[in-house]
């Protein structure tokens, strides 16, 4: 009789290239690559660096290494927001979504193909892409439930929100307000008619449709928001996983000095 050997779970892996967001979902794919599941990380030749630490820690995680697409604005050889500033965002995020097609075929050409994606929320479109292939997708956030909180009311929000001097997120715990300057960037700088800022909005407002989402945050100190995040997304899939930086390997080779979370 031929015994079959069920394999392990197969997870996709996808940061966004900015230090500040791939580190912390490094040091997660630490803490799964621990439970036996079979992970791909997916990154590009110049970014392959970051990932080699992770690599040489755990040999048996698997890297899904594509070409980085091209965009106008980002010179040739640029593969990290960190070469590019906080500009840098909105053309990086525009270029990951030619990697949808690419990641289709490699899905569909692999016999073990992943039973989930975890992709930075940054990369928002890998939601329609995760519903395409019929599989849960997880946002995962660098930083913590408040600053999703504030994200989702503001593109909630978009139109009675301009010109306002000051905004009162009413709903959230504690009723937070904040001057118009100190609204995440990634909202202020939007431009209706930038096909840029337009695939900004769609892939942030996407993230609404993931199966579950990821906090590098934890319990005792965003209760309220993890417990909003769940009333506003409708479900308990709302995880906080954090303090990952005291849970992932030791290493000095973690980023550079002013790497930082597009707020």
């Amino acid at each position: 009789m031929t015994t079959i050997t069920k394999q392990p779970p197969h997870v996709l892996v996808f940061p966004y290239p900015a230090q500040g967001h791939t580190l912390p979902l490094l040091d997660l794919t630490h803490q799964l690559s621990l439970h036996h599941l079979t992970i791909t990380i997916l990154t590009t030749p110049k970014n392959l660096p970051t990932v080699s630490p992770l690599l040489s820690l755990h040999p048996q995680i698997h890297t899904l290494v594509l070409p980085f697409p091209s965009h106008p604005l980002i010179p040739a050889g640029v593969e990290n927001v960190q070469e590019l500033g906080n500009s840098g965002n909105l053309p990086v995020i525009a270029a990951s979504t030619k990697l949808y097609d690419p990641i289709v075929s490699w899905f569909k050409s692999h016999t073990n193909p992943p039973v989930a994606i975890i992709s930075d929320f940054f990369l928002g479109w890998t939601q329609h892409l995760a519903q395409h292939l019929n599989i849960p997708g997880f946002a995962f956030y660098p930083s913590g439930a408040f600053f999703a909180g504030i994200m989702n009311y503001c593109w909630a929000n978009l139109e009675s929100l301009k010109g306002l001097g000051v905004v009162d997120f009413v709903g959230l715990p504690r009723s937070p307000s904040f001057k118009e300057e100190h609204l995440p960037s990634s909202f202020r700088m939007y431009r209706e008619s930038d096909p840029d800022c337009q695939l900004l909005k769609d892939c942030l407002v996407a993230n609404k449709l993931s199966y579950g989402f990821i906090f590098n945050s934890f319990e005792s100190l965003e209760g309220d928001y993890l417990g909003y995040l769940k009333r506003y997304f409708g479900h308990e899939r709302v995880y906080a996983v954090g303090p990952l930086n005291l849970l992932g390997p030791d290493s000095t080779d973690r980023g550079h000095p002013g790497d930082e979370l597009f707020w």
